[in-house]
């Protein structure tokens, strides 16, 4: 689990491209990114709805609204940074992803992990250059 030990859904970059490939390593990084998004949108529309119902309520109903807001606010914040890692972290290994020699974008095999350095080596399919990927 070199790549980021919080992201429970998606597969280490290694281990992704080793079992499903780099395309569909990319593309599920980006949903899982785009995902986080949507969990954006829907705490602050949570947090909309807190304020509305804030000025029609009791005292014990304005708490609730308040602690409402403030946990939805939480998970927005939360979930805004999750996707903004995610899809930076996605569009920097996709900038690395095209051969140095052939330019073929995506088609290599991981050839050796480095966890602690961060960075794998990969070698293209097409013409065998080998080339590491910083992550």
């Amino acid at each position: 689990m070199a790549d980021d030990p919080r992201n429970y859904l998606n597969r280490p970059l290694a281990e992704g491209v080793r079992r499903v490939g780099f395309r569909k390593w990319y593309e599920r990084e980006l949903l899982s990114s785009h995902a986080h998004l949507v969990l954006t949108l829907l705490a602050t529309v949570a947090m909309m709805g807190a304020a509305e119902a804030f000025g029609k309520a009791d005292l014990q109903g304005k708490l609730m609204d308040v602690a409402l807001f403030l946990i939805s606010a939480g998970i927005g914040l939360w979930a805004l940074r999750r996707y903004l890692y995610l899809l930076m972290h996605a569009e920097s290994v996709a900038n690395q992803a095209n051969c140095p020699d052939c330019k073929t974008y995506g088609r290599f095999t991981v050839e050796q992990d480095n966890p602690q350095g961060r960075w794998v080596r990969v070698c293209c399919r097409k013409c065998g250059h080998r080339w590491p990927i910083e992550y």
